[in-house]
C-alpha cells in the first residue's frame, strides 16, 4: 500500500481506479482516460496532485540558496512570480525539474515531483547554506483546475478576480472562504490554476471545486489523462523523459539554464554540444510507440522512445525520443520498432498541440 493524499477516500467514493505512482495510491481514471482528456481540452477538469512535494526557503540567504539549487536565474524573479527550473548534480545530470515561486524577497516556495520528494528535500538541505528550509509537503494538498473553462468554474469560489492573475504567478487568495495560494502554471497545455490548500481543508475544497467544475461540464481527471495531456503539450515527465544521467542540453531544456552559481554549472558549460537530443515525432503508420522502443534513421539505430501515446486531440500516434548525432530537422524520416516491425515516423516540432489564445480564436 502506498501513501495516500487527503483525498483518497473521495477518489474511492467516485469509483476511481487507483494505482501506485511514485509511492502514492493515486487515481488513474474515474470514467475513462479519453473522456477526462477531452473534458480538459474542451471544458475543464480537476486533478488531485497533492502527492507533489513543497519546500519553503526563507531568510536573507534564501535567494542565494535557490540560485545554488536551481539552474534558472532566480534573481530575475519578481515577488509573486514563478519559474520553471531544474536541479542538477555535479555531472550536469538532472536531479529533478521543479517550479520556483517567489512569495516575497526572502521567501521562496518550491514544488518538486512526488516520486523524488524525499531525496529532493535532502538534496536541497545539503545545498541550502544558511537559508531556513522547511519541508511543507504534508501541510499542503494541491488541486489543479485545468481547461478553457477553468476560470469560469473556479471564479464563483474565489475572493479575487482570477483574470488578474498572470501566467506563471502566485498569490494568496480565499477559495470558498479558505485561505489558499493560487498559482497559474499548469501541466496540460491549457489555461488553469493550481490551488495550494491546507491539508485539513482538502476534502471540503475538493467537493466545492468539483461541484463547480461539473457545473460547466467538466470532470475529475486522473493520471492517465494527465499523461496524454502533458505529452500533447510536449512537456517532459521526470523519470521517463529525463533522469540524473540526462543533461538539460540533451532534454531541450537549455532555456532554463541561466544562473551563474548552480550546482553542475562547470560540467554543463563543457557539455553544450550533446551527443543525443530529445525530439518529437509522429507515426506515419499506426502503432503506440512504447518507452524503450528502438528508433532508427535509415538502417542505423539512432536512439529510443521515452514517451508515446495515441493523441486523443490530434487522432494520431505521437512520441518523444532521444536521437544521437546533430540536431534532427522536422520532416526527417525515422522508423520505430514495434513488435519486431519497423514502422514509419517523422520528426515534428514540439509541442504537438498548442491551445488557441483569445487573439487567435
Amino acid at each position: 500500500m502506498g501513501k495516500r493524499t487527503p483525498l483518497y477516500e473521495e477518489h474511492r467514493a467516485l469509483g476511481a481506479r487507483l494505482v501506485e505512482f511514485g509511492g502514492w495510491d493515486m487515481p488513474l481514471t474515474y470514467t475513462s482516460a479519453l473522456d477526462e482528456h477531452r473534458a480538459v481540452r474542451t471544458r475543464c477538469g480537476v486533478f488531485d496532485v497533492s502527492h507533489m512535494g513543497e519546500v519553503e526557503l526563507a531568510g536573507s540567504a534564501a535567494a542565494d540558496a535557490v540560485a545554488t539549487i536551481a539552474t534558472n536565474d532566480v534573481h530575475r524573479l519578481a515577488d509573486g512570480r514563478a519559474q520553471y527550473s531544474l536541479m542538477c548534480n555535479e555531472r550536469g545530470g538532472i536531479v529533478d525539474d521543479l517550479i520556483v515561486y517567489r512569495l516575497a524577497p526572502q521567501r521562496f516556495f518550491v514544488v518538486v515531483n512526488a516520486a523524488h520528494a524525499p531525496e529532493d528535500v535532502a538534496w536541497m538541505r545539503a545545498h541550502a547554506g544558511a537559508a531556513a528550509l522547511r519541508d511543507e509537503s504534508d501541510a499542503w494538498a494541491l488541486l489543479a483546475v485545468q481547461g478553457p473553462l477553468a476560470a469560469r468554474a473556479l471564479q464563483p469560489l474565489a475572493a479575487q478576480p482570477l483574470d488578474t492573475l498572470a501566467t506563471f504567478a502566485i498569490r494568496e487568495d480565499m477559495i470558498d472562504g479558505v485561505p489558499v495560494r493560487v498559482a497559474r502554471t499548469g501541466y496540460t497545455g491549457e489555461d488553469g490554476f493550481e490551488v495550494f490548500v491546507p491539508a485539513g481543508e482538502a476534502v471540503r475544497l475538493w467537493r466545492a471545486i468539483l461541484a463547480r467544475v461539473q457545473v460547466v461540464g467538466g470532470l475529475p481527471a486522473g493520471l492517465a489523462a494527465r499523461d496524454t495531456l502533458r505529452l500533447e503539450a510536449g512537456l517532459l515527465l521526470y523519470g521517463t523523459d529525463m533522469d540524473d544521467c540526462t543533461t538539460p542540453w540533451e532534454a531541450g531544456l537549455g532555456w532554463v539554464v541561466k544562473g551563474d552559481r548552480y550546482v553542475g554549472r562547470t560540467a554543463l558549460e563543457a557539455a553544450r554540444r550533446p551527443q543525443r537530443r530529445l525530439i518529437g515525432f509522429v507515426m506515419d503508420e499506426p502503432g503506440v510507440p512504447r518507452h524503450g522502443a528502438a528508433v532508427f534513421r535509415g538502417d542505423e539505430r539512432a536512439g529510443e522512445v521515452t514517451s508515446g501515446t495515441k493523441s486523443p486531440t490530434l487522432d494520431t500516434f505521437i512520441g518523444l525520443a532521444y536521437v544521437s548525432g546533430e540536431p534532427v530537422a522536422p520532416g526527417t524520416a525515422l522508423t520505430v520498432e514495434m513488435r519486431g516491425k519497423r514502422l514509419r515516423a517523422r520528426v515534428v516540432p514540439r509541442p504537438f498541440y498548442r491551445r488557441q489564445t483569445k487573439e487567435e480564436s
